[in-house]
């Protein structure tokens, strides 16, 4: 691992133009676990039953209760860990310009990167559902189930459901930068979700370095990542920035 990491490190010193594809796996270390995978939420509940927009749309009493009030309680309470403020460090070195993440946590932005496209929108908000407003998920009232606007529309979290189509701007601009980056950080995500799985494979087709950060391989790590640093992120990339710097106060 500490050759890989070595490697890796050697490249990201050297980067011009870097870009990170996040997953849940980035915030597992914040106490918010996966929905994928052993222990994921939809091991739990049915995400067709309770996550789909038609389910929502029929039932948003009991979507809200058995899902979105329990993200709420787990999101108020999470912070930034060292995988986030890691990648806040190599912004901050000029090499990492922009995020990709599948999460809705909102913790990289709470972190302080500038540059985030979410793919499936933020849970830190929620939108009313009639007049459009947007209200701070924290400041919402769970005293009663559907909470509502000040309009009187129901509540709803401002990110993807199932069944909703990812937004346009979000798809567009991570093909973009996908093409564009001369290495691609693919951190804590199974790269099996679609559209974003395919950003990895845009970056290698246009000549980008693909580095793997995660506990466990994935289907990218035999076919496309050229350094595949098994570990969690909250380990790993600290190390990574650390060497990082090395090279950069050498130089």
């Amino acid at each position: 691992m500490s050759d890989l990491i070595e490697r890796a490190a050697d490249i990201l010193a050297k980067a011009k133009y870097t870009v990170a594809l996040t997953g849940a796996g980035i915030s597992v270390e914040s106490g918010i676990p996966p929905f994928r995978g052993k222990g994921g939420l939809w091991e739990k509940i049915d995400p067709m039953k309770y996550a789909h927009i038609d389910a929502f749309l029929e039932d948003p009493e009991t979507v809200w209760d058995v899902l979105i009030k329990n993200m709420k309680m787990v999101l108020d309470k999470a912070r930034p860990n060292p995988a986030h403020t890691s990648l806040v460090d190599l912004e901050r070195l000029g090499l990492l310009k922009t995020v990709i993440t599948q999460n809705v946590d909102g913790l990289h932005q709470v972190a302080g990167n500038q540059d985030v496209i979410e793919f499936h929108g933020n849970f830190a908000w929620q939108r009313c559902q009639t007049c459009d407003q947007v209200i701070a998920t924290a400041d919402v009232d769970l005293t009663h189930i559907p909470p509502h606007c000040s309009c009187g529309g129901i509540l709803r979290p401002d990110c993807i459901f199932f069944g909703e189509m990812i937004p346009p701007e979000a798809l567009h601009r991570s093909q973009q930068v996908s093409a564009a980056c001369d290495v691609m950080l693919v951190i804590g995500t199974s790269a099996m979700v679609q559209p974003a799985a395919t950003m990895p494979f845009i970056a290698k087709d246009n000549g980008a370095v693909v580095v793997e950060i995660n506990p466990e391989p994935t289907p990218l790590t035999n076919h496309i990542s050229n350094l595949p640093l098994l570990g969690d992120a909250g380990t790993v990339l600290p190390r990574l920035v650390a060497a990082v710097e090395q090279r950069r106060d050498a130089s």
